[in-house]
């Protein structure tokens, strides 16, 4: 198992910390989420430790001794090492927390109480797969004969373990859990990024628990349920899930309207032969998390812009399954969405754009369109999107129409591959890969017959049309051209 070793080696960096802590009566525990990846040989690079039985002042002094720390939240007694070569040598988030308790909330009060048990801590947690922790004081008493997982002892009061195991979501505590609409959110990403199911008593307090304000700055911040959205994109390796167990719950048209409206708009069966809309969006969006993109933020968008793509067939798909004009109609509904969702600015000008081009890659390629059509895309498209993110939106589109199962395609819906593969050959050779062609007149050449000012950025602007639309760039030609005019 490759996590336990990337663990352990970690472990061994900290281990005077740990016996620090354990010598001056402290008890560290690994836990949450961090218990859960280690189980299921996944790199536990963030790391929480919760410290028992020691008070917020003798942590803070133990810790000191290995470097400087900082009280990044005061009132939730959490320690971080800054700016220390510790730090450096882990290359991981590791936070030091004391147990605490806390009341419902955007404003949550806070209860820091060092002699809390472990269940009792354990017990706050949102589903049993987070409710684990680790003695850290036990395990490096018998580090050197740790070799798997099964060789680690884990504190496990509501048996999420078994769950694991058995690949189910259940709550801790079912009030605590109706206490938090995030931890709705987070059943949503979970069920996604593990592909679990949620049990039949979290599946019905998720069917009633109230979340008319969790995207209205109420109960809950909306940057948190974005962030579990995220979480869900770039974590899953089938993030269609999640939305799939809204509909499920009968709440994806609540939560989501624009997306909850594509289910049953039945599509014309020789482009999308697995007809519903929804199902077309699902699919197409479980081919966006396979895109070769590194950049988690550029994928980010990417997905986002695949999951809007089709809004617009809610509003224009006729009787025959014709959704003509989608894409301009799902524009404003691509906008809406994302402002109720966030304020990244970036996010909201560039999806609209890839939702109103999503069709073009084909289309190009398709009329045999000459360089010009493709520079003109590109300067469309910018500065906001390249014409290679626009590229495996279509990519992920062609893969959404599986009519066997709910997976996408492997190979592009009728030949599409090919097609798209000649797109990004175009946009290579004209050099609009990632950006429009770069303007060859500029102001400095013609200062000495205009002068800065409207009718410089008139002369200028109809330059650059010559120059895409007839491929000249000899700077000396273009001057001569527009100033003829």
């Amino acid at each position: 198992m490759k996590s336990i070793k990337s663990f352990l080696k970690n472990l061994k960096v900290i281990k005077p910390i740990v016996e620090e802590i354990c010598k001056v009566g402290g008890i560290p525990y690994l836990v949450g989420g961090s218990v859960r990846d280690l189980v299921m040989d996944i790199e536990v690079k963030d790391w929480d430790i919760e410290v028992h039985k020691i008070s917020i002042e003798d942590l803070q002094k133990t810790l000191q001794k290995f470097g400087t720390v900082s009280l990044v939240g005061a009132k939730f007694g959490v320690f971080k090492f800054t700016g220390s070569k510790l730090k450096e040598i882990l290359n991981l988030d590791l936070d030091w927390a004391l147990p605490r308790r806390d009341t419902k909330g955007r404003k949550p009060k806070v209860e820091i109480d060092p002699t809390m048990t472990m269940k009792e801590a354990c017990r706050r947690r949102d589903l049993t797969i987070n409710a684990m922790a680790i003695d850290l004081c036990k395990l490096i008493e018998n580090l050197d004969s740790i070799k798997n997982v099964s060789d680690v002892e884990i504190v496990d009061p509501f048996d999420g373990l078994k769950d694991l195991e058995n690949k189910i979501l259940r709550a801790v505590d079912e009030k605590l859990f109706e206490e938090d609409p995030l931890r709705f959110y987070r059943v949503m990403q979970f069920s996604g990024r593990f592909k679990m199911e949620p049990d039949k008593k979290l599946n019905e307090i998720c069917k009633k628990i109230d979340l008319t304000l969790s995207l209205q700055g109420g109960e809950i911040a909306r940057e948190r349920i974005f962030e579990e959205i995220k979480k869900l994109f770039l974590k899953s390796k089938r993030p269609s899930i999640g939305f799939r167990w809204l509909k499920n719950l009968s709440r994806l048209k609540e939560l989501f309207p624009e997306l909850g409206a594509l289910d049953g708009i039945n599509q014309r069966k020789d482009y999308h032969p697995e007809i519903d809309a929804f199902e077309h969006t699902m699919q197409s969006l479980d081919a966006s998390a396979l895109i070769s993109v590194e950049d988690e933020q550029e994928k980010f968008m990417i997905m986002l812009a695949v999951l809007c793509h089709d809004f617009g067939k809610a509003l224009t798909t006729d009787e025959t399954g014709k959704s003509k004009g989608h894409s301009i109609a799902g524009i404003e509904l691509s906008k809406n969405f994302l402002k109720r969702l966030t304020d990244d600015r970036n996010l909201i000008k560039a999806i609209p754009k890839l939702v109103r081009y999503h069709r073009m890659p084909l289309a190009l390629v398709d009329e045999g369109a000459k360089s010009k059509a493709y520079k003109r895309l590109a300067v469309k498209l910018s500065p906001d999107v390249t014409p290679k993110q626009l590229y495996w939106v279509s990519w992920c589109d062609i893969r959404g129409r599986n009519v066997e199962g709910h997976e996408p395609l492997q190979e592009g819906f009728r030949g599409g591959d090919k097609t798209l593969k000649t797109f990004l050959k175009k946009i290579k050779e004209f050099k609009v890969e990632t950006g429009p062609e770069k303007p060859v007149l500029l102001g400095r050449h013609i200062t000495d017959i205009v002068q800065p000012g409207p009718k410089m950025g008139k002369l200028l602007e109809k330059a650059y049309e010559i120059q895409i639309d007839e491929g000249i760039t000899d700077v000396e030609e273009l001057k001569q051209r527009v100033l003829k005019n």
